[in-house]
């Protein structure tokens, strides 16, 4: 092998911790809560509030995404090729 020449490329990953992911994943809780306690005293339209509350969470993932707050893509190569 060469003099100074890499094993691998530099992997950047963060595991998804960024605005987007960590700003749907609460909205997402805070909604999954609502359900849950809808379920425990028999709601049925404040557990379909919850349900629109989860959505809205993925919903505000995607654009804050679109918007540059999520994780940055990278080219992959299959097989490494």
């Amino acid at each position: 092998m060469e003099e100074g020449a890499r094993m691998s490329t530099p992997h950047e990953d963060n595991h998804g911790q960024t605005v987007a992911a960590w700003t749907a994943v609460i909205i997402m809780l805070v909604g999954s809560t609502v359900a849950a306690v809808a379920v425990v005293i028999a709601s049925p339209l404040i557990f379909w509030v919850g349900m629109v509350i989860c959505v809205l969470g993925g919903i505000a993932g995607l654009v804050l995404r679109s918007m540059g707050y999520g994780q940055k893509r990278t080219v992959s190569h299959v097989g490494g090729r």
